[in-house]
């Protein structure tokens, strides 16, 4: 089943809660079986559904900002390296890298992220 983007807001996917009560009554019509617990199940999945593809959308820098929003900087910055590891020509993810490290205290390392990043532009 299709969970409408517009129900997820922010870094979080977090359900919007106006949203997410209009899908409800919508599957409670649909499907008068299921219990609440059963949907909150669904939007569960479905919020870590839309979280991976955020991520994946954006070149890991939804998950490395859902990182950093909780304080996670070395986290961030792991989950940046991953994907440049995988996408090494991403110079948004270059710079957004940058920004992390240099956040972290480690300027030297975030300018050369910089750099690399400039350098695909």
């Amino acid at each position: 089943m299709n969970v409408p983007r517009k129900i997820f807001k922010g870094v979080k996917a977090e359900p919007d809660p106006k949203e997410k009560e209009e899908f409800c009554r919508i599957l409670h019509s649909r499907y008068p079986w299921l219990t609440d617990n059963s949907i909150e199940v669904f939007f569960r999945n479905a919020q870590a559904e839309m979280l991976r593809v955020l991520d994946y959308e954006t070149g890991g820098r939804n998950e490395s900002k859902r990182l950093e929003s909780e304080g996670d900087i070395e986290g961030a910055i792991r989950h940046l390296k991953k994907h440049l590891e995988e996408d090494p020509d991403d110079a948004d993810s270059w710079y957004a890298l940058g920004n992390l490290l240099c956040k972290a205290g480690r300027t030297d390392e975030g300018y050369k992220a910089f750099n690399r990043g400039r350098s695909l532009f």
